[in-house]
C-alpha cells in the first residue's frame, strides 16, 4: 500500500517553463554562447542546469558551473515566479491529504528556490518534506528521493515518485521506489510515452493520479 507520494516540481506540479527559458536566454547572452533554438531551450526545463549547458552549449564542467551561477542568480532575482499551477494540482493534493497520505517534493531545482516557489503557489502547506538540488549539482535525483524517504520515515516499497521525464524514472529506479509517469509536463507526451525504467502507470490528468494510487 502506498503511504507517501513524492512529486517532481518542474513540469509536474508547476509549469515553470517561461521563467527557465527566460533565464537560459539570459545566461547564453551573458556567457557569450551560441544562440539555441526554442526547442533546445525547452530541454533545459527539468534536468540540472550544468548538465544542459554541457550537453547543448558544449562547455566543460567548470564552465558549466559558472554558467549555472549566472542562470541561478537571474532566475532567483527576476524569473522565479514566471510559472503557473497546472489545472487540478491543488485538488489532487487536497485529495491525497484527505486519504492520509504523506506528500513530498523531490526536485532537481535548487532546494531554496523550490521552497520559495512552492510557498508562493501555496503548495508547501500540503508537503511533509521538500528536498531539491545542491548548488554544485552533486546530488542525483535518487539522492534527493532518498532524503525524502528518510525524513518521511517510510519504507521505500510504500513510496511512489510522480514525474514527467526519464530523469524522474531513473531516479525512482535507482532509489528503488515505484514510479508514475505523467504526460501534462515537458517530457512524456500523451500517446507517445516511452519509458526506459519500471513504472506502474502513465497518467494524463492530475485527477487520475488518486485512482492509480488506490490500486497500490
Amino acid at each position: 500500500m502506498i503511504k507517501a507520494v513524492l512529486f517532481d516540481l518542474d513540469g509536474t506540479l508547476l509549469d515553470t517553463s517561461e521563467g527557465i527559458k527566460h533565464s537560459v536566454r539570459h545566461t547564453i547572452s551573458v556567457m557569450g554562447y551560441n544562440q539555441l533554438s526554442e526547442d533546445i531551450i525547452l530541454k533545459f526545463v527539468g534536468p540540472p542546469i550544468q548538465n544542459s549547458l554541457m550537453t547543448y552549449c558544449g562547455v566543460d564542467s567548470e564552465e558549466a558551473q559558472k554558467g549555472a551561477n549566472v542562470f541561478r542568480d537571474f532566475y532567483k532575482s527576476t524569473a522565479l515566479y514566471e510559472a503557473a499551477l497546472y489545472d487540478g494540482i491543488i485538488a489532487l493534493l487536497q485529495n491525497l491529504k484527505k486519504k492520509g497520505l504523506k506528500i513530498g517534493v523531490a526536485t532537481y531545482k535548487r532546494e531554496d528556490y523550490a521552497v520559495e516557489l512552492l510557498k508562493h503557489f501555496g503548495i508547501d502547506k500540503f508537503c511533509d518534506v521538500i528536498h531539491g538540488a545542491d548548488n554544485e549539482n552533486v546530488l542525483t535525483k535518487a539522492d534527493i528521493v532518498e532524503m525524502c524517504i528518510n525524513e518521511l520515515s517510510e519504507t521505500r516499497d510504500k513510496v511512489v515518485l510522480i514525474g514527467d521525464t526519464e530523469h524522474d524514472a531513473k531516479g525512482a529506479f535507482e532509489a528503488k521506489v515505484q514510479f508514475i509517469a505523467i504526460t501534462w509536463g515537458f517530457g512524456y507526451k500523451k500517446g507517445h510515452v516511452e519509458i526506459s525504467y519500471p513504472f506502474i502507470a502513465v497518467v494524463d490528468v492530475p485527477s487520475d493520479v488518486s485512482e492509480v494510487i488506490n490500486l497500490y
